[in-house]
């Protein structure tokens, strides 16, 4: 064996560990002014580094051997392409990568005070970052080639809610930027950025981890990074969305990204904002996620049902305190008689009102029932809830769309398919579904049949996204 393959011989042995590559580099004899380089084939070449150059070397190769998930791979040769087309500066900086996310319920409850429970879920947005000290901030996202290369001076963004910044996926790094400057975190440090995403455009909260990757990111460029944890990341998170960009979104979506932990559930209480954990109760191979892409793209909240269903219910809530309730969101109803009576009184005069309260009351009662068949491991019982939880959607709180029932409906005719309904906003973008392993070829299967056959100029742009219960923020070092 040459001293190059004993190199990388003993170096990936001791794969992490900065001392097992000196030792590495001492056993093969090779000179301090000797490195490896890679050429475009991957074959190494020589050229002269210093030893720690080449420690650094040999730890991003070997760091990037190490990766099995392909997908990371590929983001990864994507930011590279990028910044190099774009002229960024990323080399030797860091990757901040942050997860989808998968609500078991309630979903639509975060702005009707319900508690929540879901999963953060391995479909990310990549952020490569890195200071280029020009007091400018430079992005670049891979995902919206057409607009080329973002560049903007910290504190000078476009005014809130301003018609320029409409159509533009850069609105949410402006809101970042004015967000904590408004709250007392302003940033000036300028950076480089290439992004890079495969969170499905709808139902899996692609802007909400968008939103938390950057706030983290000039967070800790300014040195200015919270105590990990920290509520009021996701305060700020909502913030952009619902003052700087005007979308009238609650905080599910970054709860359940900001705290999710691998293999755990995260359950959120609104009333004391306790965060707390729930472990699977089985092994997690024993079932699938699945995410269910209809191929349709919603442009944003704002311009959607869900603000719709935002102004019904915050309009019930303003009838019942006139009627004497004392509430200050739907989900304050919770014993039946409370119920039985707001029905009584206002079914006849505001039915499409009270089908929303159906919805969050309901979904409230089967709310305990799915936590605790999570803990339980009773995946069938959870995947049940979910598909009734999804008929209350589509009913009571009218908030699904053609596509999505039609993915819904797929999915249920498949044998192994424990529970299905939309995901997110509504209208457009992604259902979801629970199942057995051994569904995952005939779900797919059925959906290139049935699903494309319903939508064949959707054919190419639908996708089955089965997805693993993970992390929600990773911070990648080395790999640049």
């Amino acid at each position: 064996m040459s001293r190059w393959g004993r190199l990388f011989h003993f170096a990936q042995r001791g794969y992490g560990s900065r001392m097992a590559i000196r030792s590495a580099v001492a056993v093969t004899g090779l000179s301090t002014a000797c490195a490896c380089r890679y050429d475009q084939r991957g074959f190494v070449r020589m050229d002269t580094q210093t030893l720690e150059e080449r420690i650094r070397t040999l730890e991003a190769r070997l760091k990037v051997l190490d990766i099995k998930d392909a997908e990371e791979i590929r983001a990864i040769e994507i930011i590279k392409a990028e910044a190099a087309k774009h002229g960024l500066d990323i080399a030797g900086g860091t990757i901040r990568r942050t997860s989808s996310r998968f609500c078991l319920g309630v979903e639509h409850g975060d702005y009707n005070g319900t508690e929540l429970f879901g999963v953060g879920t391995d479909r990310f947005i990549w952020l490569a970052f890195k200071p280029n000290n020009t007091g400018k901030i430079r992005l670049v996202s891979h995902n919206f080639p057409h607009e080329g290369m973002i560049e903007f001076t910290p504190g000078k963004v476009p005014a809130a809610r301003s018609p320029e910044i409409a159509d533009t996926w850069a609105r949410f790094a402006y809101g970042v930027d004015y967000v904590l400057r408004k709250s007392g975190l302003p940033c000036s440090q300028g950076f480089d950025a290439v992004i890079v995403g495969n969170i499905p455009g709808g139902g899996m909260s692609r802007s909400a981890s968008l939103i938390i990757n950057l706030m983290l990111t000039m967070l800790d460029l300014n040195k200015k990074s919270l105590p990990e944890g920290d509520f009021k990341i996701v305060d700020m998170s909502v913030a952009v969305e619902n003052e700087y960009i005007g979308t009238p979104s609650g905080n599910l979506d970054q709860i359940m990204i900001y705290y999710a932990k691998q293999g755990e559930g995260t359950r959120f209480d609104p009333k004391t904002k306790k965060v707390s954990y729930v472990p699977l109760g089985l092994d997690a191979d024993s079932f699938r996620i699945a995410a269910l892409d209809t191929g349709t793209v919603r442009h944003g909240l704002e311009k959607s049902t869900y603000a719709v269903r935002v102004k019904e219910c915050e309009e019930l809530v303003g009838l019942l305190k006139k009627s004497g309730y004392k509430v200050n969101k739907l989900g304050d109803v919770k014993d039946r008689a409370t119920y039985d009576g707001i029905v009584a009184k206002l079914g006849n005069s505001h039915p499409h009102l009270i089908k929303r309260l159906e919805y969050i009351f309901f979904a409230q009662e089967r709310f305990e029932d799915m936590v605790d068949a999570w803990a339980n491991g009773n995946i069938e019982k959870v995947g049940a809830i979910f598909r009734r939880d999804g008929i209350g959607l589509r009913d009571e709180y009218d908030i699904s769309g053609p596509e999505l029932e039609t993915m819904v409906n797929v999915a249920r005719t498949v044998p192994g398919v424990l529970g299905e309904r939309m995901l997110g906003g509504g209208d457009k973008g992604a259902s979801g579904a629970l199942l057995h392993p051994d569904a995952e070829t005939k779900l797919r299967h059925a959906v290139n049949l049935g699903y494309k056959a319903s939508y064949p100029d959707l054919a190419d742009k639908c996708a089955v996204h089965v997805v693993r219960v993970c992390k929600g923020v990773e911070v990648l070092e080395g790999l640049l």
